[in-house]
């Protein structure tokens, strides 16, 4: 089952809410806003794409932190404690299939991953 999680008013996630639809993929969307993302699934995720890929640097949520939160973001163990507080700070979205994880929306690439 592909898990898909995001934020629902995020136009990233919408887009490949969208294209999930488009190509009659089942799917399940996890609100990450609303319901969280626990340590275990964040580790699983640095894992596959690494910290530096996860962390939404560009957003306003990382511009608004202070630099002490910025620091924590440097170390696996606080950086998955600061986005466990502020989910906003993970990039979108997260697609889960078949056990593996990608991290952004690429129509190309979601293709290929998802044979769609």
């Amino acid at each position: 089952m592909i898990t898909l999680y995001g934020i629902p008013n995020c136009n990233t996630v919408k887009k490949a809410r969208q294209y999930l639809s488009d190509k009659g993929l089942d799917y399940r969307f996890h609100d990450f806003k609303k319901l969280g993302v626990d340590a275990d699934t964040l580790s699983r995720w640095i894992d596959a794409v690494t910290l530096a890929r996860l962390i939404n640097r560009q957003g306003t949520t990382w511009r608004a932190l202070p630099d002490a939160d910025k620091a924590r973001a440097e170390d696996r163990a606080a950086a998955i404690a600061l986005l466990m507080e502020k989910p906003s700070l993970i990039k979108r979205p997260v697609l889960e299939n078949a056990g593996q994880v990608s991290v952004g929306f690429a129509e190309a690439d979601w293709a290929e991953r998802l044979q769609a």
